[in-house]
């Protein structure tokens, strides 16, 4: 009952609005927003994704299929975060600049289009982490649905199943540059390198991954339930060779196993040392 009135409160929310720009990247989060938001609006809604090095291009392309499938207008546009050193020199806020690069460039495109509201993916979740992106997109008036009207991570996952959305259990895939530690410079090549070699092993059939970038070594993470099938089975010269062509030197494997906001935890020591 609870999830039913969020999800009426969800679709009341976009009726008032009349008219939105969803900041829309294809993962679970904002295509449900996007979903909702057509079902609602129809024609009077629109999801726009930012194109930058920083997104994997197999993710742009599921963006645009998820999009056909909805059959909510879709368009690409382009930001230019890799500019901003700011951004490049990868701080603790990182995000902060990432985000405000994208809204910056959608609010512009929202008011020329007619739209009065752009609106993102973020859930009730979100709220809770760290996430200075947050910030920068709601300095710029952006509103987020999901978390407005308490739905979370799980929710959005149960709803958008409910709904017959097949990429309901799609793994949450952030933006490349989250591969990296704080501090260390963030460049095209090292964007790219780390982009193919996570397309790389999604083709051997590990989908819920991460590699991390430190220095010239890669940090392979798998949900630790599938460390030893990965072990056991794969073979490992032939990942260290590929991984050695796309740039890395040294190839290790992550036995703690993957953990979303893993990076996150040298902030948390960091604040616990200052207690």
């Amino acid at each position: 009952m609870i999830l039913t009135e969020k999800f009426e409160k969800l679709k009341a929310l976009f009726l008032e609005m009349e008219q939105a720009l969803i900041a829309y990247s294809g993962g679970v989060d904002s295509t449900l927003v996007a979903k909702v938001a057509y079902d609602v609006l129809g024609d009077r809604a629109l999801a726009v994704t930012a194109m930058s090095p920083s997104l994997l291009s197999e993710e742009l392309e599921d963006a645009s299929l998820q999009a056909a499938m909805i059959g909510i207008r879709h368009q690409i546009i382009q930001t230019h975060e890799m500019e901003n050193p700011n951004y490049t020199s990868n701080p603790v806020n990182r995000c902060y600049f990432c985000k405000s690069e994208l809204h910056d460039t959608l609010k512009p495109l929202a008011i020329k289009l007619g739209y009065p509201y752009v609106v993102d993916g973020v859930n009730a979740d979100d709220l809770h982490d760290y996430r200075p992106g947050i910030q920068a997109a709601k300095e710029r008036g952006a509103r987020s649905p999901l978390a407005e009207v308490g739905i979370t991570k799980a929710q959005v996952r149960q709803i958008s199943k409910e709904l017959g959305l097949p990429w309901w259990e799609k793994p949450a895939q952030p933006c490349l540059s989250s591969r990296f530690p704080y501090g260390e410079e963030i460049t095209v090549a090292k964007l790219q390198r780390v982009g193919r070699a996570e397309i790389y092993l999604r083709k051997l059939g590990y989908q819920n991954l991460r590699v991390r970038s430190e220095g010239d070594t890669a940090r392979i993470e798998l949900p630790p339930e599938q460390i030893k099938d990965f072990v056991l089975k794969t073979d490992l010269q032939s990942i260290v060779s590929a991984f050695g062509e796309f740039g890395f030197i040294y190839v290790t494997l992550d036995l703690e196993g993957f953990r979303s906001g893993k990076l996150n935890q040298v902030l948390n020591r960091e604040v616990a040392s200052m207690k």
